[in-house]
């Protein structure tokens, strides 16, 4: 298909609509900036009018930066029919786009607002006249469009005959409790698109089965050029169509054209990550942290032959690398394709003994990390490949009621002695603090923890060993994890593997 297709994200609206989430007023503003100036999103829906100080206080930032980048036309409110109040809400927070959320179906108007179609459409009329007097462009949507074509048609079009010609800048066709099917809503938008010709549609999809990417597809096949998004697909109950996948799919399934720039895609999934405290599966496509990952030997030796196991969504196109990894699946390619990117070489016998210590592990059910293997090396080889320059010989670490946390920390590197004591807002922090002021002293590089993750096996033992993994950025992002039966002594076992990491590196 020769034809070019634009993003409306709604994370920032439709997103935090998500369970729990709720975004701060910096966070929605650089959320806003990363969408637009580097992913490169069409519009961004940022907002719900009337709902809090906070939110209105959020969207006076966006748009005060949107005006000074001359895009101010793409920062976009949701308002209601509700006379001249979230019309006059939206222009004292300084936007220009309403999108006016209206009734798609006969159960909803009736149901909901107690109102006749008549009425309804009334009640539209009204605002529209005073956004237009108040020089603010007009979208709406036809909330519950999809059972509203389902079960109540002639109401859908009674609502479409009755606005066609009203100065409505996009008409937004929701599937808003996700209950379409792709062949209901290529056929449902096939109708609209034959019986109003001239019309400028968005679909806007959830995900309740599923298939709202699939769904997106076949908007696109009926006509649409603009679909809603969210990062990592926020949004009520399953949430919305993601993104990252409606890009790739809209891409490479249909040959689209989008303006969007894909190596951006990761970062704006973790930052959304980070922001929402809702984690990215780690199976969930192009984001997830797996996705770009080999496990099989078997697919690690066809790749080293001739790339048999890749296809066309190549990380590299979305700012990641290819992975291979460390399991009880593992054969000698894997293992050897990790230690390469380690600058460590094993001849055969070593790497055979190497590769059957992994494969132990993963039938243990442990984690091996790319970070692990020189530890793993050193303990089957009874060699030095990594050497222990650093040791964490003792800690105390308190915690009591009404009282910040406190940790005394004693370190040996290079085989002298050092100690220090902090406090924090947790155990852990109160270690790091303490052990991060010995090497602020000593003038040593410390490097920025990016994630902390901790996984104890189900079935309620509380003697349970458990496992905690960090993600680490130096000159490049690795990790490190620990096992033991307590959360922080983990967490000190995983950063110490960090310092001597670092130490051999440098």
């Amino acid at each position: 298909m020769n034809k070019h297709i634009k993003i409306m994200d709604t994370t920032l609206r439709d997103g935090e609509q998500t369970t729990g989430v709720s975004f701060t007023g910096t966070e929605k503003l650089s959320v806003t900036q990363l969408l637009l100036k580097e992913v490169k999103v069409d519009r961004v829906e940022v907002a719900s009018a009337r709902v809090s100080n906070g939110e209105f206080d959020a969207v006076k930032r966006i748009t005060a930066w949107a005006k000074s980048e001359n895009l101010i036309d793409r920062i976009e409110i949701l308002g209601f029919v509700d006379g001249t109040a979230s019309v006059d809400w939206i222009i004292d927070a300084g936007a220009k786009v309403i999108n006016l959320l209206c009734k798609g179906s006969l159960k909803h108007v009736k149901g909901q607002l107690r109102k006749s179609p008549e009425e309804h459409v009334k009640d539209i009329k009204n605002v529209i006249r005073y956004a237009e007097e108040k020089d603010i462009t007009v979208n709406i949507y036809l909330e519950d469009w999809s059972n509203g074509m389902r079960n109540s048609k002639d109401y859908v079009f009674y609502m479409l005959d009755h606005l066609k010609d009203e100065n409505i800048n996009r008409y937004m066709l929701p599937d808003t409790l996700g209950v379409l099917n792709p062949e209901e809503t290529y056929q449902y938008l096939s109708e609209v698109f034959d019986r109003y010709p001239g019309l400028k549609v968005d679909f806007h999809a959830h995900n309740d089965y599923d298939l709202a990417v699939a769904n997106v597809v076949e908007a696109i096949k009926a006509g649409v050029n603009c679909v809603h998004t969210t990062v990592n697909g926020l949004g009520e109950r399953a949430g919305n169509a993601p993104l990252s996948s409606v890009v790739a799919v809209v891409k490479d399934q249909l040959g689209c054209e989008m303006s969007i720039d894909e190596k951006r895609l990761n970062r704006i999934s973790k930052l959304i990550e980070t922001f929402s405290g809702i984690r990215i599966p780690a199976n969930k496509p192009l984001i997830g942290e797996y996705v770009f990952t080999q496990c099989s030997g078997v697919h690690a030796d066809g790749d080293a032959k001739d790339n048999l196991y890749r296809n066309t969504l190549e990380p590299e196109r979305f700012g990641r690398s290819i992975s291979y990894a460390l399991g009880k699946t593992s054969g000698k390619s894997n293992i050897k394709k990790n230690l390469e990117s380690l600058g460590l070489e094993l001849d055969t016998e070593s790497l055979k003994k190497v590769t059957e210590r992994v494969i132990e592990l993963g039938d243990l059910k442990e984690t091996v990390t790319i970070d692990d293997l020189p530890y793993i090396v050193s303990d089957v080889l009874k060699s030095q490949y990594i050497q222990e320059y650093i040791k964490i010989r003792s800690y105390v670490i308190s915690l009591s009621k009404d009282l910040r946390p406190t940790a005394t920390v004693k370190v040996e590197i290079d085989n002298e002695s050092y100690e220090a004591s902090s406090d924090g807002d947790g155990q852990y922090d109160a270690f790091m603090n303490a052990l991060k002021s010995i090497y602020l002293k000593l003038n040593k590089p410390f490097p920025k923890l990016l994630d902390y993750s901790v996984s104890i096996p189900p079935g309620g033992r509380t003697d349970a060993l458990v496992e905690t993994v960090i993600t680490w950025r130096m000159h490049r992002e690795f990790k490190t994890r620990g096992l033991e039966t307590d959360q922080t002594s983990a967490a000190i076992v995983a950063t110490e593997k960090m310092l001597n990491l670092i130490e051999n590196e440098n």
